[in-house]
């Protein structure tokens, strides 16, 4: 039984580097573009998602005191004010 189904795709500006893809030989099949182009999407994402995790990990443990939200905001509207001028 077949896993997978026909799907239409438009690609606008990417059609050529799907074309550039095929005419390199690299590829048989625009199929064989998508689903490698579907792979590099999910090892950015998975290695995004570890990046992410490691970084909110090493948030918790960062034993310095937190500093209030409003306090943070106020500097940040100090900093766009100064920019601005």
């Amino acid at each position: 039984m077949r896993s997978s189904r026909p799907v239409t795709v438009t690609l606008g500006k990417q059609q050529s580097i799907l074309d550039a893809s095929l005419a390199s030989g690299n590829y048989e099949s625009a199929s064989e573009v998508v689903r490698a182009a579907l792979r590099a999407l999910r090892r950015q994402d998975d290695i995004l998602n570890e990046v992410m995790s490691e970084k909110i990990r090493e948030s918790m443990q960062d034993s310095r005191a937190d500093i209030p939200m409003s306090e943070v905001f106020a500097k940040l509207r100090a900093r766009q004010l100064a920019k601005s001028q």
